[in-house]
């Protein structure tokens, strides 16, 4: 074979690969009947999980699931059923989940958020925009564990953090598990017309078998967060506008200790309040915001040079994300970390208020907020707009814009994006495309603006996965509220990964080979690479079983401009270093009681080498607690000596009923030879409410002899919920 020839094979196997992928018949994903009438009813049902009103039995009913896994297009192996009912006040589901061996149901978890993916559950989604976008994602189980997200631009993004108000009651029989889900219409946004057609889809997970169904786009390139697949609701009139006000007071009482100061006490008040403008618009306003962190963050032991973005745990953040996000890739515009924690210690915020709206095919959302001057920090205020509109069936183009102001001083950030995006490309592909730029001005540095941007696409399909992107930020990009983990640099990525599923094999669900991923940074002033990793996947197995196989081959690249202390007194010289090292990963299937996990990675590192071991190990005999335990070694040999980090994460999670849990956590590393413990129970009295009890500590452990208490804090916080007319 010539050369040339060799270089064809490739592209004559991705061409092929790419016409079965895109060939295949697209399938029907849509089954009679599409539509559920929703019956209205006034005297409310008794949430109970017990479906014996009259009612349910005079409501229309659907039963038409389809399996998406493992067996797409199949009947559901299990009888499935939904009803809906509403009165001008609130939205009632019924489901039937019946089930022929109902002893062997998988239902471990009871937390509010629970861990969906790996049990016995129920999912809808419902738009209630009708746009075809954006939907409201809440899950159940046979324990009445409750979940919910906002799903973003037709699955793009999905908000975690996002907390309605509603209700379950989930009972299991002899004949399967029932439930019954209650949600106020003041909890979802919807337009003001007399009557209402909503999109809405269903999932039902069976975890034993490992069988997914779906009421209507079950095809494996869909799942049930694309939102333009689902069915529609029909039948809904004369509902109920929202609460016009609602209002969320807080108290938080604790002590703090640090080692060698007396202990303090702590205590404050705040209040966070929303005015509903109209159902898809709202304001929210705050007073003395409470930013207190209900759980740590973890240690990290980060071995690069460049820095680690930690996630955004504060509520009020947390709740709006998916308003302000913009996609410039690694380098962020925003990062609201930045805001309230100044070199990671709590900035007061004295207050502000934001404008959250969807009107039409526009998504607005403005924040305004003002911290306080502290002895480390200069008084801020801090200011955003994010503008999107939707075009076409699910594209977009928007803009954003962010400064801070303090003492005269002033950095801003502006940028633009665009996006096409449709899930029709061929008959039913996914298929995106798009790009953002962005620009910095600040009013002290010599040189004032700079500027970065990106672009991708992004073919994310069952059988094939493709996507590429260049991202480049100029030297002079100066994202003061957002985050760089390294300046100047021009990234190249490319993914290609391939998931067959071969049926001649009946103990397999998939295979997946990953014949190219890299990225490529170059420094964007001398032209010079600065890292490349890149991934080769001869092979991983998924079973139908559960359990996964995973074996990679790496290639590495650093480029060192100058000395690199990587651990004190460790220094690596300035150089370019290429590594080869190879990864092997297994997991268990993850629905069983006991679910162990382990992996290993070695090779070259820098003028060196490292091998780096891990192992999980999670214990859930009851839905009532759960243990974990996961250990991580990293043996690393650097001319002329090296060293090894060790660490260890223990977990208890435990739940007496779904609105009363709580974890147990320690985490200990040798690098930092800290110990941190948390200890925290939350309650939810009613939906909208919470009370935490956290209690922290943080430890040394310098001397092998004995524990030394660096900081102790106890607190307790409470939030109520109410609302009025």
């Amino acid at each position: 074979m010539t050369f040339r020839n060799a270089l064809r094979t490739p592209a004559v196997a991705l061409a092929a690969l790419l016409f079965a992928s895109v060939a295949a018949p697209a399938g029907a994903q849509t089954s009679v009947p599409d539509k559920l009438q929703a019956m209205r009813v006034e005297t409310p049902v008794k949430l109970d999980g017990v479906l014996d009103e009259k009612v349910w039995a005079k409501a229309p009913h659907i039963s038409n699931f389809t399996q998406r896994e493992l067996a797409e297009n199949a009947p559901a192996t299990e009888r499935t059923e939904v009803a809906v009912l509403y009165n001008r006040t609130e939205l009632t589901i019924g489901v039937w989940c019946f089930d022929d061996e109902p002893d062997k149901i998988v239902a471990q978890k009871m937390k509010w958020d629970f861990e969906y993916g790996v049990e016995d559950n129920f999912l809808f989604v419902l738009d209630t925009y009708a746009d075809k976008r954006n939907a409201y994602l809440f899950a159940t189980n046979p324990n009445g564990a409750q979940y919910d997200a906002l799903v973003v631009d037709n699955s793009r993004r999905t908000n975690v953090d996002w907390n309605g108000v509603w209700y379950v009651a989930a009972k299991r029989t002899s004949e399967g598990w029932f439930a019954e889900i209650k949600i106020p219409f003041s909890t979802l946004k919807f337009s003001a017309a007399e009557g209402q057609t909503w999109g809405i889809n269903f999932e039902r997970n069976i975890r034993r078998k490992r069988e997914q169904v779906l009421w209507q786009g079950w095809s494996r390139d869909a799942s049930i967060v694309q939102v333009n697949r689902a069915g529609s609701l029909a039948g809904l009139k004369n509902l109920t506008r929202m609460k016009v006000f609602e209002f969320r007071p807080y108290a938080l009482a604790g002590v703090e200790k640090e080692s060698g100061t007396p202990g303090k006490t702590v205590g404050d008040l705040g209040l966070d309040w929303s005015y509903l403008v109209n159902p898809t618009v709202k304001m929210d306003f705050t007073v003395n915001p409470d930013f207190a962190q209900v759980e740590s963050d973890n240690l990290i032991v980060n071995l690069t040079r460049f820095s680690v973005r930690l996630p955004e745990k504060r509520q009020f953040f947390l709740e709006a994300q998916n308003f302000f996000d913009f996609p410039l890739g690694g380098a962020r515009a925003f990062y609201s970390r930045r805001i309230g924690i100044f070199e990671e210690q709590l900035t007061p915020i004295l207050g502000g208020a934001r404008f959250l709206g969807k009107m039409g095919p526009s998504t607005l959302g403005v924040m305004v907020l003002q911290t306080q001057r502290t002895d480390v920090s200069a008084a801020t205020n801090f200011s955003l707009v994010r503008w999107k509109q939707d075009i076409l069936e699910q594209s977009s183009v928007g803009f954003l814009a962010v400064g801070s102001v303090q003492n005269g001083r002033f950095n801003g950030t502006g940028g633009v994006d665009a996006l096409y995006s449709t899930s029709k490309l061929f008959g039913n592909k996914n298929f995106q495309i798009g790009g953002a730029y962005a620009a910095t001005y600040t009013s002290d540095r010599e040189t004032k603006s700079g500027s970065a941007h990106r672009l991708f696409f992004n073919f994310p399909n069952d059988l094939m996965e493709i996507s590429s992107s260049w991202e480049r930020v100029g030297q002079d990009f100066n994202p003061e509220v957002g985050f760089l983990s390294r300046t100047s640099y021009q990234l190249y990525t490319a993914k290609w990964r391939i998931n067959p599923r071969p049926g001649f094999l009946p103990w397999i669900q998939k295979l997946q080979f990953k014949p190219l991923d890299i990225n490529y940074y170059i420094d964007d002033r001398t032209h010079q690479m600065q890292s490349v990793y890149m991934e080769f996947r001869p092979l991983a197995v998924f079973f139908k079983s559960g359990e996964m196989l995973e074996i990679n081959i790496q290639r590495n690249a650093e480029n060192l401009t100058e000395d690199f202390e990587i651990r004190p007194g460790t220094i690596v010289p300035a150089g370019r270093y290429w590594t080869n090292r190879g990864e092997i990963q297994f997991d268990t299937f993850d629905g069983r009681p006991l679910v162990f996990g382990a992996g290993v990675n070695w090779g070259k590192f820098y003028d060196g080498s490292s091998t780096e071991w891990s192992a999980n190990l999670t214990w859930k005999p009851t839905k009532f607690y759960g243990l974990g335990l996961s250990y991580q070694r990293n043996d690393i040999s650097l001319p002329p000596s090296g060293f090894v980090i060790d660490e260890i994460v223990g977990r208890m999670n435990f739940s007496l009923t779904p609105k009363l849990f709580g974890a147990v956590l320690a985490q200990w590393n040798n690098d930092a030879n800290e110990l941190l413990f948390n200890f925290r129970v939350t309650w939810i009295p009613k939906p909208g409410a919470i009370l935490y009890f956290v209690f922290n500590q943080f430890g040394d452990t310098l001397d092998p002899r004995r524990l030394r208490i660096n900081k102790t804090v106890a607190m307790v916080k409470f939030v109520w919920y109410f609302g009025t007319k």
